[in-house]
């Protein structure tokens, strides 16, 4: 059979079918659907067999919002109907050479949706931040679409007409993961107000989907370009002056209003509106219990803002409680509970009630499915109190629970970082911990790829910084050497060889 020339080029790269745990562990993905797992090439070569667009997943056992989509979309019928539409693949970040086909693929973060065509030509990315509905009718959009998401944006640019689905397909394209796939990552803002201003008045509703994501992208930045801050203000008022318009975009309005207030003035009017909304949408019940409690954790955080430095008010904090333990109570499923006890342990310390939210993560450790990742935020309480021993206890035990070979790089390089920060004078520590992550390494096929390769580049950062006075030389001259027999292993044609000499010589430096 005829592959495209995407699965030929990933079979001459060697990314070969992948073995993943089977999706009835009850940790990887719900039932319901037939993905193909891990085996990128096969999946493409299916779908272009079956004439059908390929959906790949990229995701992690742990991450919080994967969790989140895993509660809320993927078990759905309707999305389970929509699968019999297309190939799902589902490429779990941990799997051997994970990495290497994220950066073929420009993803980065957990979760990444995108939907291809049959060729291998990008059709669109899917937004994980969004409520089903939203979803569904993105991914219907991309199924039916007759260009793909980049000569839209192409022809929007040039002035050229595009229809209301086309201007909806860009409105919810998932720029906050396009990791410069369609245009560089610094130019997403100024490329999302160019959209909004030539986006048609009607309808409304796509139009004003478009210009709140131009004002949620150019508020998220340092060096925001030009913008009319009068106009974006107006708009902004007019969503939070409408309760069905907010809760259309629920998911701009709890998870960018911070930034959004920084930009525009934090004004008596604009504070109330949001006040109002976010209160409305904590109380939403068509709401997610992850997005309700990022409303009520938005609603805190404001406050903070505007009350620096003063106690927070009693009534606000048993709200908080409150909202924790009816998100606790409601939620059952281990994927719903992996994303709302996270929320709700973050919120609770958000708070100051550091051991309210020690009880609730400590009570999720043996029944969690990853629980290294509520042992972060225990570390990172502990951290708040100022015991840096605890913290540190902490820190290890994450490290050491952590599964798969992408997480334990980037656990370990927490682990390594905290260490540095918290007992720099513990050199037997840092080392010991340093030494077990490039152990790891040295146990994966594409260490030196995607986020393992932040990872370890963050380690070497850290470990360049602690031995910055050349205190630390043996102990680093040793790491390096280490680093150094794993790079050693590596074939010289492999991509993988200059990235692991660049560390080495980075430490030695």
């Amino acid at each position: 059979m005829k592959r495209t020339l995407l699965v030929i080029a990933l079979a001459l790269a060697g990314l070969m079918p992948i073995a993943h745990a089977d999706v009835s562990d009850g940790h990887a993905l719900p039932p319901g659907i037939s993905w193909q797992q891990g085996d990128v090439p096969a999946a493409f070569a299916r779908a272009q067999a079956e004439n059908k667009p390929v959906f790949l997943y990229w995701g992690a056992v742990w991450c919080p919002p994967c969790n989140q989509v895993k509660s809320t979309i993927f078990n759905r019928p309707d999305f389970i109907a929509a699968t019999r539409q297309f190939v799902p693949v589902y490429l779990d970040g941990d799997s051997e050479n994970a990495q290497q086909l994220g950066e073929t693929f420009k993803v980065r973060g957990y979760p990444t949706m995108i939907l291809f065509r049959p060729d291998g030509a990008e059709i669109t990315r899917l937004p994980g931040e969004v409520d089903p509905e939203r979803y569904l009718r993105t991914l219907q959009l991309g199924l039916s679409a007759v260009k793909p998401v980049k000569t839209l944006l192409s022809d929007a640019l040039s002035g050229n007409k595009l229809a209301t689905a086309d201007w909806q397909l860009l409105a919810d394209y998932a720029w906050d993961v396009d990791h410069g796939q369609l245009i560089p990552e610094l130019d997403v803002p100024a490329t999302l107000t160019k959209l909004a201003e030539r986006v048609p008045a009607e309808p409304a509703v796509v139009a004003t989907r478009l210009q709140l994501k131009a004002l949620a992208a150019v508020a998220g930045e340092k060096d925001a370009p030009s913008f009319d801050k009068s106009q974006a203000r107006s708009r902004l008022l007019h969503v939070l002056g409408d309760a069905k318009l907010s809760r259309a975009n629920a998911d701009i309005v709890i998870y960018s209003a911070g930034d959004a207030l920084k930009l525009l003035g934090d004004d008596a009017a604009l504070r109330q509106a949001f006040d109002v909304q976010l209160k409305r949408l904590e109380a939403d019940p068509t709401l997610s219990w992850s997005d309700r409690l990022g409303a009520a954790s938005t609603q805190l955080s404001l406050y903070k803002q505007r009350h620096a430095k003063q106690p927070l008010p009693v009534g606000l904090v048993a709200d908080v409680k409150a909202k924790v333990a009816e998100a606790d109570k409601a939620s059952s499923n281990p994927y719903q509970r992996q994303a709302v006890i996270t929320a709700a342990g973050e919120l609770l310390a958000d708070a100051g009630l550091l051991d309210e939210s020690d009880k609730l993560l400590k009570g999720e450790l043996k029944t969690s499915h990853a629980p290294y990742y509520h042992m972060l935020i225990l570390a990172s309480n502990a951290k708040e109190r100022g015991d840096k021993p605890e913290a540190l206890s902490w820190y290890q035990k994450a490290y050491q629970a952590s599964e798969g070979q992408a997480t334990r790089l980037q656990w370990g390089a927490s682990y390594v970082s905290n260490a540095v920060e918290l007992a720099p004078q513990d050199a037997e520590r840092i080392e010991a911990a340093a030494g077990e992550v490039f152990a790891d390494a040295g146990k994966s096929g594409s260490a030196f790829y995607e986020r393992s390769r932040r990872s370890l580049e963050k380690v070497a950062g850290k470990l360049k910084a602690w031995n910055q006075g050349r205190e630390h030389a043996e102990a680093v001259n040793r790491l390096a050497g280490q680093l150094s027999g794993v790079c050693e292993k590596l074939p010289e044609a492999d991509a993988q060889k200059p990235v692991c000499d660049g560390l080495v010589k980075s430490l030695r430096s």
